[in-house]
């Protein structure tokens, strides 16, 4: 059997009306599902402006259960578009514990399970401690119909233990939820972009070290002092771009993947066979001070 599918991403940019960024979302994934999707991810925290830029106990309002009303919307437009959908959004787990949590529902409409972002930043404009309790789940893989995928979110771009593991875990495709954005009091487009590169290059490094696609989803739009810079991408097996999204605009694309390549790269770049695990423990320690 062929082992090309079909990758939706719908990069949008969002308001303070939760109902229109849903419709706009679920609208992105029908036109993506039209275009042959099979897949289909949303960017994180979707369905609201990225609140983390201040701290406002206010923002615990925007959480909802998991599984709960924006799953259940989800699913049913799953279940019609025959498109597994994965889905970032702000968990309430129980009064005063929160979670950044990315829900995955399979192309039958039916909620496959959740996972909770395990690295969680602080820092200007990203205040994301004061709301989100750390993930609890450990790294998670998904079986879909199409794909058995991974699913890691934002922060956790930056840490190659997180893609490693998942991808041990027998992830097939590596999916990245994102908000990220420039500084608008930045005044050097230098910086910007380094900073850009930074982002798309370490995910690209994830592709190469695991032999697999990563989809990073961003969205677009300023709010507050950030300018989200969009550039979502996909990235074949060797780190190679199969598609790269603009920085200022709103685009859903659909991509066809060959997970076979996985076989092929790893094959041709054994760094699976070859890793040292015997060697591997002082990982485990926060710092190697001797």
């Amino acid at each position: 059997m062929s082992k090309k599918i079909n990758i939706g991403l719908v990069q949008m940019a969002c308001t303070e009306d939760l109902e229109a960024n849903l419709e706009k979302a679920i609208a992105g994934i029908r036109e993506a599902a039209a275009k042959g999707a099979q897949i289909v991810c949303l960017q994180e925290l979707f369905r609201s402006l990225y609140f983390c830029d201040v701290e406002d106990h206010h923002n615990f309002s925007l959480a909802e259960a998991i599984p709960g009303p924006t799953t259940a919307r989800l699913g049913e437009v799953a279940r019609e578009t025959d498109t597994v959908i994965i889905a970032s959004l702000f968990e309430k787990r129980a009064q005063g514990l929160y979670h950044n949590t990315t829900a995955v529902l399979d192309a039958d409409g039916s909620y496959l399970g959740k996972y909770r972002k395990m690295h969680i930043p602080d820092d200007p404009g990203y205040y994301e401690k004061f709301y989100f309790t750390p993930g609890d789940l450990g790294y998670k893989v998904f079986e879909t119909r199409y794909a058995k995928i991974g699913v890691l979110i934002c922060w956790d771009q930056w840490y190659p233990e997180a893609a490693r593991i998942t991808s041990l875990m027998g992830a097939e495709i590596l999916f990245y939820p994102t908000a990220i954005g420039w500084d608008t009091n930045e005044t050097d487009p230098a910086v910007d972009q380094e900073q850009y590169n930074a982002w798309q290059m370490i995910q690209r490094g994830h592709a190469i070290a695991n032999g697999v696609h990563v989809v990073a989803v961003n969205r677009v739009g300023r709010e507050a002092e950030q300018q989200f810079w969009g550039g979502s991408f996909i990235s074949n097996p060797h780190g190679s771009l199969l598609y790269l999204a603009p920085h200022d605009q709103e685009v859903v694309h659909v991509q066809e993947v060959d997970l076979d390549l996985t076989d092929k790269y790893r094959t041709t770049w054994p760094y699976f066979r070859d890793r040292r695990i015997d060697s591997y423990q002082p990982i485990t320690k926060r710092y190697l001070d001797e």
